[in-house]
């Protein structure tokens, strides 16, 4: 092939679909859904791809793009990959910190930004960064600081494009373009020390693209997609790129906090989430039961004991479900089923794509029994998202799914997952140490996490990194404890602490309307929040249902004394990164003398 297929894909959909919608966005002047037809998406494409060569982008070079969720993203990725230019994401709530680091790491003069917030640290970070030409803002809204006569807004800087006056070197490019062209940097979030730029070239999306239509069937030009995650992340980046390729309709929900109200606007056939979003709805699923009472109850209680019989007993284990229980599923999918489904708004669901972290296997069991087809997977950036996913039908419960064709999987030392294909990455950009050791001697990516495969499926175990030692030399997977203890209603963020200690004990952020609604139902009286968690009976609360949630544990893995926090986990303070993931050596640090007392006279 000699050209780059992203390079032309919005190019060949437009001939193919013409003026039928590829895409929706809220306009928030309005609060009406706007629709952008495949002409209009091509066309914006390529004023963009001009705009840029006008600008002196030269090809292989790297622009950022700092931005929450917008349709511009998507005309800036694909304009870029019609010039043969690289795309740097940045999450629209990273620090001045982050920003500048990556802003100087891949040395990016041109700078796309969202809104307010984000134009407002790239004006303050612009001055220490020596490579930062221009800083270019997508929503027409914001204000410009006093003095800022260098920045431009998107309109502006399209003007440069317009009537595409550089058509022959766009398409001359275009044609030079190669599967090994670098496509993104996509900077890992750091969990485990600093950001590390993952290089994606053409080729990974290529394969990634082969793998997915082989796996994923029925997904096609009918189905409507809603962005949930950010684009930033691959696992929303690679998934849009597939549906745009199969002919789907993006709808792209811009603030995360609208994700809600956006599902029941939207009603998607079709969207990636992390487990959080199920784990949210397993909850309410949950609370709605215990304050239902009589034969209603009894109904909730009995329809999702027929949904995992008929769904997971039978259908999971590829047997035929007896025509009774199949009548008494039927009744149920009809009534209660359906009214949960149009409650949260996907009654019209193909399949949910759910990977990011581990998904707790009461919650997995109950949106299978109550005919979800939540699609779990394992993935990672450096594999361009998928690793292994499941299909509808073709699932276990425990289990991150068989392995994406074209791509192999091997157990090596220490149980570690490690991969080789064509998604896989080279390696980090500018960090030549770091890529040597994220690959074997026989160039098999190591992926740090441990499990096993069974049956066709891959269960992980742990993460390699994340282990514990006590100091009793007792290891801990504090992930699977977390996991377990995170479904219960109470707990809304847990973090395991157990690292060189004697014993395991666990850092909580309640659910704090739940205990608060406790406290009324049971008349605890209390000043605030601080002074509720205290209570003996607060305490006793969580004591009680922690001690039944980690009973399958070994007695040195369970959690034997734990504090509840007042304030949540924060991206302020450094304690989560931009996938909300936990930062333990930050957490460890900012609570050092609440943990210290949990260990004091033990």
């Amino acid at each position: 092939m000699a050209n780059t297929y992203l390079s032309r894909l919005i190019l060949r959909q437009s001939r193919k679909y013409g003026d039928k919608v590829a895409l929706r966005y809220r306009d928030y002047s309005t609060d009406r859904w706007k629709p952008v037809t495949w002409n209009y998406f091509s066309e914006l494409v390529e004023i963009v791809a001009n705009s840029l060569v006008s600008a002196g982008v030269g090809e292989q070079e790297n622009v950022g793009v700092f931005s929450q969720n917008m349709p511009e993203c998507l005309y800036v990725d694909f304009g870029a990959f019609r010039d043969r230019i690289v795309t740097v994401p940045l999450y629209a709530t990273s620090s001045e910190a982050q920003v500048h680091y990556i802003v100087e790491d891949a040395s990016i003069r041109y700078l796309f930004v969202g809104e307010q917030y984000q134009y407002d640290v790239a004006y303050r970070v612009q001055g220490l960064c020596k490579s930062l030409k221009q800083i270019i803002i997508f929503d027409p809204e914001v204000k410009r600081a006093q003095g800022d006569a260098n920045s431009i807004y998107f309109s502006e800087f399209m003007q440069s494009g317009e009537n595409r006056p550089y058509r022959a070197e766009v398409d001359r490019r275009s044609s030079a373009s190669d599967p090994d062209d670098l496509a993104n940097i996509l900077y890992t979030s750091g969990t485990t020390g600093d950001s590390k730029g993952v290089m994606l070239r053409h080729s990974n999306y290529e394969a990634a693209f082969e793998g997915h239509r082989r796996r994923l069937m029925e997904i096609g030009e009918d189905d409507v997609v809603l962005n949930f995650l950010p684009f930033t992340h691959i696992f929303e980046r690679a998934w849009s790129y597939f549906c745009l390729d199969q002919g789907c309709t993006l709808c792209i929900n811009l603030r995360p906090q609208d994700v809600q109200k956006t599902i029941k606007e939207i009603r998607p056939t079709a969207m990636c989430s992390v487990p959080r979003f199920w784990e949210k709805v397993y909850a309410g699923v949950q609370e709605k039961i215990n304050e239902t009472h009589g034969p209603a109850k009894w109904m909730m209680i009995d329809a999702i004991r027929v949904g995992k019989e008929y769904n997971i007993d039978y259908l999971m284990n590829g047997k035929t479900p007896p025509s009774r229980l199949r009548w008494k599923y039927q009744f149920y999918e009809k009534t209660i089923f359906s009214l949960l489904k149009k409650t949260i708004g996907i009654e019209n669901g193909n399949f949910f794509p759910t990977a990011g972290a581990a998904i707790p296997y009461e919650v997995e069991k109950f949106v299978h029994s109550v005919g979800i087809h939540m699609i779990a997977g394992y993935g990672l950036t450096e594999s361009t998202a998928t690793v292994s996913c499941e299909w509808k039908g073709d699932f276990r419960l425990g289990s991150v799914g068989r392995v994406l064709p074209g791509l192999n999987v091997r157990i090596g030392e220490n149980n570690e997952i490690q991969l080789k294909g064509g998604t896989v990455t080279a390696g980090y950009y500018k960090k030549e140490a770091k890529t040597r050791e994220a690959f074997t001697d026989d160039g098999w990516f190591r992926t740090g996490d441990a499990g096993y495969i069974k049956d066709g499926f891959l269960y992980l175990t742990e993460r390699i990194k994340d282990l514990f030692k006590t100091s009793n030399g007792k290891y801990i997977a504090p992930q699977a404890i977390e996991t377990k203890l995170v479904v219960d209603r109470y707990i809304d963020q847990i973090t395991i602490i157990a690292d060189e200690r004697k014993f395991v004990s666990a850092l909580i952020v309640p659910e704090y309307a739940q205990v608060e609604k406790y406290a009324q139902d049971h008349r605890i009286s209390y000043t605030d929040r601080k002074d509720l968690l205290e209570k003996p009976e607060i305490i006793s609360l969580f004591q009680t249902r922690i001690d039944t949630l980690q009973q399958e544990f070994a007695h040195y893995e369970q959690v034997k004394r734990f504090t509840l926090l007042p304030e949540p986990f924060s991206m302020e303070r450094g304690e989560l990164t931009n996938t909300l993931k936990l930062k333990r050596s930050v957490v460890a640090r900012n609570y050092k003398d609440i943990i210290d007392k949990m260990y004091e006279d033990a």
